[in-house]
């Protein structure tokens, strides 16, 4: 059976957890989880995720307030060059003390919950009685759901030519001759006319 501290993504807070008040930093890199992003933007699994920040301990559980950076590859949604930046993003986050939550369940195991209150989604338990956070839940859904729907290469990226697929960041100058077709047949019409002017 797997122990909670042979995760990857298993941080002490024992000594933290103990009475309301205490403050423990952290400042470590952990392995990317699985599923974050696909093949257009995403962070590769294993690759490591830079967490700095604290746990501070209240009266019925702890707050991580923490950066989270992580390096994230993209390709640009508008000239489809490769992009490979760290993306960093604030977190707050919930652990619960189990004793709290066990303390509201009902005879049949059930936990009651307050009216107009519901579990929070940045809520994420503690694990070994309470003696360690592990982070991978929460570092996979904050970067899933702060990663850009549309990232870009820079904010101002021109995109390719949607004639030619030239890339116009480099060449800002280019363009096409264009002529309208729903003139084509007054452009004929003129250039028979002027022929007829001049007696050709």
């Amino acid at each position: 059976m797997a122990r909670p501290e042979d995760s990857l993504w298993a941080v002490p807070v024992a000594q933290v957890a103990s009475r309301a008040g205490q403050s423990k930093s952290v400042d470590a890199d952990f392995p990317a989880p699985s599923g974050i992003g696909d093949a257009v933007i995403g962070v590769e699994e294993g690759a490591p995720v830079h967490v700095a920040g604290s746990f501070d301990s209240i009266v019925d559980g702890l707050i991580l307030t923490a950066r989270v950076t992580a390096p994230v590859h993209a390709e640009c949604t508008r000239c489809l060059k490769p992009i490979k930046r760290d993306w960093g993003v604030n977190v707050t986050a919930f652990f619960p003390y189990e004793s709290e939550r066990d303390a509201n369940r009902d005879g049949k195991g059930e936990v009651d919950i307050i009216a107009g209150e519901e579990e929070s989604e940045d809520t994420y338990p503690l694990l070994g009685g309470g003696a360690f956070a592990d982070l991978e839940a929460l570092l996979r859904d904050t970067l899933v759901e702060e990663l850009p729907l549309q990232p870009l290469c820079r904010e101002d990226c021109k995109g390719l030519c949607s004639q030619c697929g030239v890339d116009l960041n480099e060449h800002p100058d280019h363009h096409h001759e264009t002529t309208d077709i729903r003139f084509a047949g007054l452009a004929g019409l003129k250039a028979r006319l002027e022929a007829e002017e001049r007696g050709e």
